[in-house]
C-alpha cells in the first residue's frame, strides 16, 4: 500500500440515521475507511447532491429501502459524486498514483475521505477546479449518457429537456447544443436565465404553458422532471420522434416513481412508431474524463447555484430536496486556493 502522512483515522462526514427529511441529517466524526488492493483512498475536497441523494434520504421511492435498509440506510455515509486527491493506492491497482487530482462517483462519499474503484474516477485537468469537476460523475454522465447514448442527438435536430433548470438538465442543454441541436427548455421562471445562459433558444415556463400541446414539435424529448404519461409526452414528438426518460420524481406509485415510466419506455418502444428509451447511470471514469475534458476546453459549464462549507452542508441539502437550486450545488470540505465561490 502507498500511502501519505496525510491520512487520519476519523474523518468528519454526513450522516444519515433514518429515512426523511434533513432532520435525519448529521455531521459526525467516524473512523476513515481504508482502501483494499483494488482501491485507492481521496481525500475529499469538494461533493455534490443529485436528486438520487434526496430519494435516498426519504426512501422515496420506496424500492429504496430494499437496496439501501428496510428500517434504516446500512450505509451511513450518504452521497456519490466526489472531487479530492488520491492518497493511498492499493497494491494491485495500476495508472492511479497518490497526489492525483481526481473526480469520480463512490459510495459514502460526502466524507473527508472515500474509498473509491479506479474505474469510476478520472483526472482533473489542471484547468478545472475540484468544485466544478465535483458536479460531473452523476447529473453530468447522466445527461451524456441520455443525450449520446439513449436520444442519439444530431446536428440540426430539434431537442425538448424537461426539467432544464436542474442539476442534470442544465448539462442535458449543454450537450445537446454542444451536439448542433436547437435546444428548448422547460423549467420555472425562476431558472430561465441560467437555461438560456446554457445555450438554449426558448425557455417554455411550465406554469404558463402547462401542456405539451403549448409547446410545439421536436425531434427529441428528453424528461427529466414531468411525470406526464409516454403517450402524452408522444404528442409533441415529431413522426419518427425520439422520447427518453431519464426520471421524474412526481411520476408513477410510491414504489417505483420515475422508474416505472422508465420501465414503460423500454416495454412499449417495439410497439410504437417513436423511439422510447430510459436512462440509469452507468457510472464509470471514462464518461467523467470526457465531461472534465470538455470543462478544460470550455466546451462545457459546470452550472453551479451554490457552494457551502461542510458545516453548512445540511440547509443546501434541504433547498435541493425543495427544487430551490438553480442546477447544481456543491459542498466544499477543503478552502480552493483563488476560488470566488
Amino acid at each position: 500500500m502507498t500511502t501519505t502522512a496525510s491520512t487520519t483515522t476519523t474523518m468528519a462526514a454526513i450522516t444519515q440515521h433514518g429515512y426523511g427529511g434533513i432532520e435525519q441529517l448529521r455531521i459526525d466524526r467516524m473512523p476513515a475507511p481504508t482502501p483494499g488492493p483494488d482501491q485507492v483512498l481521496v481525500r475529499v475536497h469538494a461533493v455534490s447532491p443529485d436528486s438520487g441523494t434526496i430519494h435516498i434520504m426519504a426512501a422515496d421511492p420506496k424500492l429504496v429501502r430494499l437496496a439501501f435498509g428496510w428500517s434504516r440506510p446500512r450505509q451511513p455515509v450518504i452521497g456519490l459524486s466526489f472531487a479530492g486527491e488520491v492518497v493511498a493506492v492499493g497494491d494491485r491497482v495500476k495508472g492511479v498514483a497518490v497526489g492525483d487530482r481526481v473526480a469520480g462517483s463512490a459510495p459514502a462519499a460526502f466524507a473527508e475521505y472515500v474509498v473509491a474503484a479506479p474505474q469510476k474516477i478520472a483526472r482533473i485537468p489542471d484547468a478545472v477546479s475540484m468544485t466544478d469537476a465535483a458536479t460531473l460523475a452523476i447529473s453530468g454522465t447522466t445527461a451524456l449518457q441520455a443525450v449520446r447514448d439513449a436520444a442519439r442527438v444530431q446536428a440540426g435536430q430539434s431537442v425538448l429537456v424537461i426539467g432544464a433548470g436542474g442539476g442534470v438538465g442544465a448539462f442535458l442543454v449543454q450537450l445537446a447544443v454542444a451536439a448542433g441541436a436547437r435546444v428548448t427548455g422547460v423549467a420555472s421562471a425562476a431558472k430561465a436565465d441560467l437555461v438560456r445562459s446554457l445555450g438554449a433558444v426558448d425557455v417554455i415556463d411550465y406554469r404558463t404553458t402547462p401542456g405539451p400541446e403549448g409547446w410545439g414539435r421536436f425531434d427529441v424529448i428528453i424528461d427529466t422532471a414531468d411525470g406526464r404519461a409516454l403517450h402524452v409526452l408522444r404528442r409533441a414528438l415529431t413522426e419518427r420522434g425520439t422520447l427518453v426518460i431519464v426520471g421524474a420524481d412526481n411520476a408513477g406509485g410510491p414504489l417505483l416513481r420515475g422508474a416505472d415510466r422508465q420501465l414503460r419506455a423500454v416495454l412499449q418502444n417495439p410497439w410504437v412508431r417513436h423511439r422510447l428509451a430510459a436512462v440509469v447511470n452507468r457510472e464509470n471514469g471514462d464518461d467523467v474524463a470526457v465531461l472534465l475534458d470538455m470543462v478544460a476546453r470550455g466546451a462545457l459549464r459546470a452550472p453551479i447555484d451554490a457552494v457551502a462549507p461542510l458545516e453548512e452542508a445540511l440547509p443546501l441539502v434541504e433547498r435541493l430536496q425543495r427544487q430551490q437550486v438553480a442546477g447544481k450545488a456543491v459542498i466544499r470540505l477543503v478552502a480552493e486556493a483563488g476560488s470566488s465561490r
